[in-house]
């Protein structure tokens, strides 16, 4: 019934020309392009607070998604069945395996935790993240990339994550011992993860030509990201609320211009320097987890630095 689905919406795609094929692959691409950005912007200039809780849902939950993704192994759609044909390129943008959705786990992470900050301050603004939530959801059936459960479980997964951090954060808020106790089992969390990932066997198919259909080796790479962001997050974490003791200049002229540089730097990293230096010297699971740790203590300990220098 999934394949049925996805081959249902395939035929309104191509009934209309591929008229919204570029809107909802516009609404994918925010998700994963932009919207990892905005728990920096959060921690740096708006709210510490919910800075830190934007980013542990953020990397917790995107090392969550890559091991279920690695522990399942299901095939993208168009592997499953020939008659699938993804829409436009969002075919390259479909990383790993296909079960949960990352898109849709960021972007229910992401507009979700928004949506729980703001639902009781700036209605409008809960409701807006809301729908985006399910604009990018279905945007991942609609473009033939997922299949409905790996979007349904993308989302609850993302649900359980946000309930669970912001609980947690609001009974340990100012227990430093135990925000540390944290922090170490989140560090071991990480390197297990590492050894699962690598140790676990892995489904080898090969098409009738001879062909593997899906190389595991590259399917690990967004879970070595993964990996590499929530340790360098952790470790930032801890310089961070140990020896920086960070708080956001409100009031400061150059605050904004501050975080937007700092976003700058971080997008420039992630999108065009890292790829050409640390992923090209250590390829793509080590340059992978290493640039996204680079990623995250700049944000956690060398911006916030600046900041307060020139604030």
């Amino acid at each position: 019934m999934d394949i049925q689905y996805l081959l249902w919406l395939q035929e309104i795609r191509n009934a209309t020309g591929g008229l919204f094929d570029e809107l909802f692959n516009a609404i994918s691409k925010f998700a994963v392009d932009i919207l990892p950005f905005l728990p920096f912007v959060i921690f740096w200039g708006v709210d510490k607070k919910w800075g830190y809780i934007f980013l542990t849902n953020h990397w917790v939950g995107e090392l969550i998604n890559g091991l279920i993704k690695l522990t399942v192994c299901a095939y993208r759609p168009w592997i499953r069945s020939d008659l699938i044909e993804p829409a436009g390129d969002s075919k390259v943008a479909a990383t790993g395996y296909s079960f949960p959705s990352g898109h849709t786990r960021v972007a229910a992470t992401d507009y979700g935790t928004i949506f729980v900050w703001q639902k009781d301050k700036r209605k409008w603004l809960a409701v807006l993240c809301a729908v985006l939530i399910i604009l990018t959801g279905f945007s991942r059936n609609y473009l033939g990339v997922h299949t409905p459960q790996d979007v349904i479980v993308g989302f609850i997964e993302s649900v359980i994550t946000i309930y669970v951090v912001v609980l947690v954060s609001k009974k340990i808020d100012g227990n430093e011992k135990i925000i540390d106790i944290l922090t170490a089992i989140g560090i071991v969390f990480v390197f297990a993860s590492l050894a699962y990932i690598q140790l676990k066997s892995y489904p080898m198919d090969y098409d009738t030509a001879g062909n593997l259909l899906v190389d595991p080796q590259k399917m690990m790479n967004d879970c070595f990201k993964a990996c590499g962001a929530l340790l360098g997050f952790l470790i930032g974490s801890y310089v961070e609320r140990h020896y920086i003791h960070y708080e956001i200049p409100f009031g400061s002229k150059n605050l904004p211009l501050l975080v937007s540089i700092g976003t700058a730097i971080t997008f420039a990293w992630k999108e065009l320097f890292a790829p050409a230096t640390v992923v090209a010297a250590f390829g793509g699971h080590w340059g992978n987890f290493l640039a996204r740790f680079v990623m995250l203590l700049f944000a956690m300990c060398i911006w916030p630095v600046v900041i307060k220098k020139n604030a």
